[in-house]
């Protein structure tokens, strides 16, 4: 099939500006909030259902994180990863940066300068989803992270329970996955029994978006088939799943779909339980439908991978974690009042001041932290070659 397999490679390069696509969605949708633009006719549902470049964040980690072990399922060879080694990684990942923006937020900005020693504790330990009332002001689109982090803790969990469908018995991995994500469409409703205190919102818990991480790890597995063999990349599945236009359909079909009430209100309106399960199932299927053609096809992609869109990526992470304080601090400093429109105003503010504070970030604290793991890392291996066998 022209143009569309599944190479076997660790970096896909058009993955990184889709980072930063999803990132600059979820800083527009809270601009839209906070300006008071979910108002607008059409656009203002269009605008506020960019929450889901969440889901597009979470089908990334899914089908990023969960690569060796479907490698695994494929490949006699290939083992998964070390755990305690993927853990430190994903600590120095998250949270050196993710606490100085906790730390700065809880201090300096005013809306959240008297936070209790509880909502302190909450945000610097990613737990504000389980403990009532605690999504400070300018921290409040971190529940997100916390249910991504909560999904970094089960993932090797999940990768070593499905451990023994290898080889010919792989081909039920991706079924499986389906059916768990499936069943979690239940989870508004389970948790309505659950005896939770008040405060407390469950549905943002993890179990209830696996199907938004879903996508990303059904891709992952058809990479690894389709890399061993198991799978051939003529089959209808690769097919469909490359094919541009058609997946460009899927997305702007169950986009439209999700921007109507079938899926809930946009905004912090609440949503009864089959609008939630339409969301996160409509979420789950446009982010699959986003990522397929990247990952499974062997173009350029020139927009994703260009220098700017590349260095957005890199810095997608200090957007995702800033955006919210720097908007908050937007009326004060510039006299403009929230919601009261000049969405475009704010929105360009907030991206001016947003980047600089994110390429920051990443050049002087999230890449010092990862080189520093690495050094470390090297320099054992390093000590373990030399030491003598015992």
């Amino acid at each position: 099939m022209t143009g569309a397999q599944a190479p076997a490679r660790r970096f896909y390069p058009q993955l990184e500006g889709m980072r930063a696509v999803a990132a600059l969605g979820v800083l527009t949708t809270h601009v839209a909030f906070q300006t008071a633009s979910l108002d607008w006719p059409v656009i203002g549902p269009l605008l506020g259902r960019l929450d889901l470049a969440v889901a597009l964040f979470f089908a990334l980690s899914g089908f990023l994180l969960w690569r060796p072990y479907a490698s695994a399922a494929h490949d006699a060879d290939a083992s998964p990863p070390d755990v305690t080694r993927y853990l430190k990684h994903r600590f120095v990942r998250i949270w050196p940066a993710y606490a100085v923006v906790v730390i700065v937020v809880l201090l300096l900005l005013p809306q959240a300068r008297d936070s209790s020693l509880t909502v302190w504790l909450a945000n610097l330990t990613l737990t504000q989803v389980f403990v009532p009332l605690t999504l400070a002001p300018g921290l409040t689109q971190m529940w997100s992270l916390s249910v991504e982090v909560a999904f970094y803790l089960l993932l090797p969990i999940a990768g070593y329970a499905i451990v023994a469908l290898r080889g010919r018995r792989a081909r039920y991995r991706v079924p499986l996955i389906l059916g768990i994500s499936a069943v979690s469409l239940t989870w508004a409703w389970a948790v309505n029994v659950l005896p939770l205190a008040d405060g407390v919102e469950g549905k943002n818990w993890v179990f209830g978006h696996l199907p938004w991480f879903a996508g990303g790890l059904v891709l992952a597995e058809i990479v690894a088939a389709v890399r061993t063999g198991a799978v051939s990349a003529d089959s209808r599945l690769i097919r469909w799943s490359s094919n541009r236009p058609a997946m460009l359909g899927i997305v702007v079909i169950a986009y439209c779909l999700a921007s109507t009430p079938l899926a809930g209100p946009v905004g912090l309106a609440p949503m009864n339980d089959p609008q939630y399960a339409a969301k996160m199932l409509l979420g789950g299927i446009a982010a699959y439908a986003v990522l397929a053609p990247l990952v499974l096809r062997d173009d350029r992609f020139r927009f994703l991978e260009s220098p700017v869109m590349a260095a957005l990526g890199r810095w997608s992470y200090g957007i995702f974690i800033w955006h919210v304080a720097v908007l908050t601090s937007m009326f004060g400093l510039f006299g403009i009042p929230a919601f009261a429109g000049r969405f475009v105003a704010i929105w360009l503010l907030t991206v001016v001041i947003t980047v600089p504070v994110s390429a920051a970030s990443y050049i002087f604290l999230e890449e010092p932290c990862r080189r520093a793991l690495s050094r470390r890392e090297k320099r054992r291996r390093a000590e373990a070659e030399l030491s003598p066998a015992e």
